[in-house]
């Protein structure tokens, strides 16, 4: 497949670009023109508040309810609220008494007449001492306030549902609790149940040796077009989430659409642009695509290839891939950088073995971190990665033994861009690192 190396002219020529914080006077005048009256419009409704309305029902109902002295039920009586902030109109009457209001004002006229009287009976005095008993008994209902009202109904009580109560972690295996402070990135509050979903969605996503199928390609092929797309992550300085997720994509369109050999390149460059775009915050553009393809393809081309990787795969792109397991699993023996990236090692070499596609990328990312333990000598399948992965020891041991057979393997000269992307100083040169001895690995994943 044709591969330049060499700098972009697309990507190194300057070019200026507009100032963000730029103000014009269009968006002045609009921001202006965003801000809300403070004041409804002419003729428009008022706002209502909703606790006005329910302690007014409220107060309505109980005023019902509420018995007489002699046995009987009182009418409602309104009871008047002010709203705070709310200006009286000038030149506006005032409200009317209530009932209650009323009735007292003629209780108080009866007794005056009563006391002018010098000469009162024992019936008068009587009268007089019952519409006095009345006349306090109306004052302290119409005092009542409403605040007592609203606090003697019951709050009404949600029982969590059993999806949403939060997973209880023993503290033996709780790893994220150190990040409590971190709520922005770590998200320690629910990191566990992100992984649980992560795990649940890979049944979605399970493949198989989908090679008979392709009358055109075989496994050599692919291994060849995936060793290529880790020249591009290298060259491009990409994410390795974009790398794994663009062979993710590749692998789930080729299982299902049938490709010619002289279209593989255009497949594996337009999914890791796919990836970009996912994944990167400053993806690279389709001419710099076209760029390390040699100019094979044109831009029509990479345009509907996209189209058609998307519809292939439903629009559903976020598949869960085994980088991010990796990373969580070593964050449970708390393993340092040399070890994650022995592992990572493993698990991108991985990548274009065919026997491997239909292994799920967690049950992988275990795989991969237990051979990179037990070669580093630091234990094995501990009972913490066995809570936070779901696997047992005997589930991973397959894959390890499958990986083995791979690094054991004498390596193609035609697929060097892994060995020689982590013989480097920067990542530790782990592979120059000599396998572990095989009777050693088979004690580890027996136990």
């Amino acid at each position: 497949m044709p591969f330049t190396r060499g700098k972009n002219p697309a990507l190194t020529a300057g070019s200026k670009l507009p100032k963000l914080n730029a103000t014009s006077n269009e968006n002045q005048e609009e921001g202006q023109q965003a801000k809300r009256s403070s004041s409804p419009p002419h003729g428009a409704p008022k706002k209502r508040t909703a606790f006005i309305d329910i302690t007014n029902a409220i107060g309505q109902c109980l005023s019902e309810c509420r018995p007489k002295s002699d046995g009987g039920f009182r009418t409602a009586h309104k009871v008047q609220i002010s709203l705070p902030g709310r200006k009286k109109e000038a030149g506006k009457k005032q409200v009317k008494k209530t009932s209650a209001s009323s009735e007292s004002a003629k209780n108080r006229a009866n007794l005056k007449q009563l006391s002018v009287s010098s000469d009162g009976t024992p019936d008068e005095k009587e009268k007089r001492d019952a519409q006095e008993g009345n006349e306090e008994e109306l004052q302290k209902d119409v005092a009542a306030p409403v605040e007592e009202l609203v606090a003697a109904a019951p709050p009404a009580v949600r029982e969590v549902p059993a999806h949403l109560q939060k997973q209880q972690i023993p503290e033996e295996f709780d790893i994220d609790s150190e990040n409590s402070e971190d709520c922005c990135y770590m998200c320690p509050e629910y990191a566990k149940d992100i992984f649980d979903y992560l795990k649940k969605r890979e049944e979605r996503f399970v493949l198989c040796n989908y090679m008979p199928q392709q009358p055109s390609l075989n496994p050599e092929m692919r291994a060849i077009l995936i060793d290529w797309l880790v020249e591009v992550q290298e060259n491009f300085e990409l994410y390795h989430e974009t790398l794994y997720l663009a062979v993710k994509m590749a692998d789930h369109y080729l299982s299902k659409t049938p490709v010619h050999r002289e279209l593989l390149q255009l497949v594996g460059s337009t999914t890791m642009l796919i990836a970009s775009k996912f994944e990167e915050r400053t993806p690279p553009c389709v001419d710099d695509f076209l760029y390390i393809c040699d100019d094979a393809y044109k831009r029509e081309d990479i345009i509907s290839m996209e189209a058609s990787i998307l519809q292939g795969l439903s629009f559903d792109i976020n598949i869960p891939i085994p980088y991010r397991f990796l990373r969580r699993y070593a964050k449970c023996v708390n393993a340092g950088m040399d070890t994650l990236t022995l592992a990572r090692y493993y698990c991108e070499m991985s990548l274009m073995e065919m026997d491997l596609v239909s292994e799920r990328g967690s049950l992988l990312a275990s795989a991969c971190l237990l051979m990179a333990l037990v070669t580093k000598d630091l234990g094995g399948w501990r009972p913490i990665l066995q809570f936070h992965s779901g696997y047992q020891t005997s589930d991973v041991a397959p894959v390890v033994r499958k990986l083995y057979e791979m690094l054991l393997a004498p390596p193609d000269d035609k697929l060097r861009a892994v060995r020689s992307k982590y013989s480097h100083k920067v990542f530790f040169e782990v592979s120059s690192l000599p396998l572990v001895n095989i009777d050693i690995l088979e004690k580890a994943i027996s136990q």
